[in-house]
């Protein structure tokens, strides 16, 4: 397998599953600042222009939430549950993450870090209210949700736990008010007891280049 990444928030959950369980893969950095992810080699393996991207055989994979399952099915890990009702549910806390809280995570992120790092200009704080209260309000749901919870499904570590928590390593410096959700705050901790997780990414060349 072959997985395409670069060192931002998608990526990052493929690259901490994979780290998680130990799969054999080869590593791919895309340069985004020298726009790799707009050449057609790449572009013919995922034609949105987006990382990650997988080659998995025969298959091209899109989409990190795709590819953490699929990294979890091929391991048959119980991080893909057996159960057919948390399968369900993993689905229904990625599709709420994607419309819900990542969303505005994203956009903290966005101007806090990615801004300064390629020369965008100073933060918009108009978006940072914006983003941060967006944040309050489905952090609320999520906190909520975790009281007497170990794990988004109940006792067991799921996909869904690596998809939804992602952002959470950068609430520091990406201004995320996370102290005041208890329940999420203990719960991300509880991701980070994982090297996966905290150190996701593969070492790497600082000349890399992306190669189809």
């Amino acid at each position: 397998m072959k997985l395409y990444y670069a060192e931002t928030l998608a990526p990052r959950k493929a690259c901490a599953v994979a780290g998680y369980l130990n799969l054999p893969l080869d590593y791919v950095f895309v340069d985004l600042g020298r726009g790799e992810h707009m050449k057609p080699d790449y572009l013919a393996i995922n034609p949105n222009g987006k990382v990650p991207a997988l080659i998995d055989g025969e298959r091209r994979l899109w989409e990190a939430d795709a590819i953490i399952c699929h990294f979890a099915q091929r391991a048959q890990s119980a991080l893909w549950p057996r159960d057919a009702q948390q399968q369900i549910d993993v689905v229904r806390w990625m599709s709420w993450n994607n419309q819900h809280l990542y969303r505005h995570e994203g956009a903290l992120y966005f101007e806090h870090l990615i801004k300064p790092r390629i020369g965008l200009g100073d933060p918009d704080q108009a978006n940072i209210a914006e983003a941060r209260t967006f944040f309050r309000k489905h952090a609320a749901v999520l906190d909520q949700h975790l009281k007497g919870r170990k794990w988004l499904l109940g006792n067991d570590l799921s996909v869904a736990d690596f998809s939804v928590g992602v952002p959470l390593p950068y609430a520091s410096a990406a201004a995320m008010p996370l102290d005041e959700f208890p329940e999420v705050r203990r719960w991300h901790d509880q991701l980070n007891a994982f090297d996966a997780w905290r150190n996701p990414f593969p070492a790497r060349m600082e000349n890399a280049v992306a190669h189809a």
